[in-house]
């Protein structure tokens, strides 16, 4: 059951609201993994000592849910090779040592749209996937039967602290979005479209609702500060009242999620033909010494993107992909920024540093700060017991691991570290059962 007042009201940090983005245009090189995108990972197309342009494909899909990768810098393939991304994993990735031209394909154009199929293709063709953080293929998501489709939801909650590269999209890449919502009018046959948009970004309110009064259609729901309002569950509850039950997705509701940057990226591809190549980022931290959004070619170093913006002031106690409430983190600076990475931060001692962490007291302020009012510290003590049955009687798997639980935790207990692993084990011990 979702609890609509449910979540936690988190210190926005937001210091680089009100900047522009500022585009990198020196880049000694990129490399770019090629599994950015849930599925199956892509497969390079280009070998070493071929040359590239901005747009180039480099990297075709392999599978139904995978997503082609293109080059984001003109210039030569220097190296193939495997390389650890913070998820703990290898993947391949090329690297292409830039000309410092960044000059795009001479056969760029935009794509022929005239039907349903050839926007999904030309939605495909583009290698946008879910910007939001969660890296879907988006053609997959919306290659479904039209008829089920009641309304888009676009996530322009931007809840977590410090990032503001999503309010940036709603204020200067508003044609983009248009252009895309008129081709989901007019090919998937979408009769509503409803953004949502927390009540403190008034400018990104200001353009979207100026969008929606020159488009039937498309309407504004300001939605209240409370964390964790961008979560996908949580934002369709919000913006149009439904419910997506555990194990469900929200076309089972009637719904496509879309994050407002990935729409802006389609509208690009759409208008001109030039695929996903870069991505604006906050850059943010006590530790960045002039955090700004910058907008960077897919495949730079984290370590570059900081020294576009004055460098380090210290060494950071942590670096982050995204915000501190769901980032990942990176200890690598030579990692580099990725299709859906919307932040990257170098947070100081002071800002990360884990309290000490003290018995439970039994408050309930776990299972009443989250979202969909499950009892985290119960699933802790089912997890130490190892209980199977008792994680599944406890919904342990609707947890979307927002963090709000340990934010709010008066004994700083690890209790969304608690669940994940909770998770990781019930999906293991049914694993073992389903092969006996």
């Amino acid at each position: 059951m979702l609890f609509s007042l449910n979540g936690v009201h988190v210190p926005h940090r937001k210091h680089t609201a009100d900047m522009s983005a500022v585009r990198m245009t020196e880049v000694k090189s990129v490399t770019i993994p090629m599994s950015m995108h849930i599925g199956a990972p892509a497969t390079p197309v280009v070998k070493v000592g071929d040359l590239v342009k901005v747009g180039s494909l480099i990297a075709e899909a392999s599978g139904f849910v995978s997503a082609p990768i293109h080059s984001s810098v003109s210039g030569k393939v220097t190296k193939i090779s495997d390389i650890i991304i913070s998820t703990g994993g290898t993947v391949p990735a090329i690297t292409i040592e830039s000309d410092g031209e960044f000059s795009p394909c001479d056969d760029m154009c935009a794509p022929t749209v005239n039907s349903r199929e050839e926007l999904i293709e030309a939605i495909k063709n583009s290698g946008v996937v879910g910007l939001g953080g969660a890296g879907f293929p988006t053609h997959v998501k919306f290659n479904v039967d039209p008829s089920r489709i009641e309304e888009i939801v676009i996530n322009g909650a931007e809840c977590e602290p410090y990032i503001t590269s999503d309010s940036l999209t709603m204020t200067d890449r508003v044609d983009d979005m248009e252009y895309a919502f008129t081709a989901f009018q007019k090919y998937l046959g979408v009769k509503r479209i409803v953004i949502g948009i927390e009540s403190n970004k008034k400018n990104a309110i200001a353009s979207m609702n100026a969008l929606a009064s020159r488009m039937n259609g498309v309407e504004v729901k300001v939605l209240p500060q409370v964390y964790p309002q961008g979560g996908e569950k949580v934002l369709v509850y919000h913006t149009v009242k439904k419910e997506i039950p555990t194990g469900k997705l929200p076309i089972d509701v009637g719904c496509i999620v879309c994050n407002c940057t990935t729409v802006a990226a389609i509208g690009t591809y759409l208008k001109t033909g030039m695929p996903l190549v870069e991505k604006c980022v906050t850059v943010d931290g006590g530790a960045v010494k002039k955090p700004q959004n910058v907008i960077a070619p897919i495949g730079t170093s984290m370590e570059d993107v900081f020294a576009f913006c004055g460098g380090l002031t210290s060494t950071p106690y942590k670096t982050l992909y995204g915000g501190p409430m769901m980032g990942i983190t990176v200890p690598d600076l030579t990692a580099p920024i990725l299709k859906n990475t919307n932040a990257i931060l170098a947070l100081t001692q002071k800002e990360a540093r884990l309290p000490k962490t003290t018995a439970c007291i039994r408050c309930g302020s776990c299972t009443n700060a989250c979202p969909f009012g499950i009892d985290p510290a119960a699933i802790a003590r089912a997890f130490a017991k190892k209980d199977a049955d008792a994680l599944e009687e406890l919904c342990v798997n609707t947890c979307m691991e927002c963090g709000c639980c340990s934010f709010i935790c008066p004994a700083n207990r690890p209790l969304v570290q608690n669940n994940k692993l909770a998770k990781l084990f019930l999906r293991e011990e049914k694993a073992k059962e389903a092969n006996k």
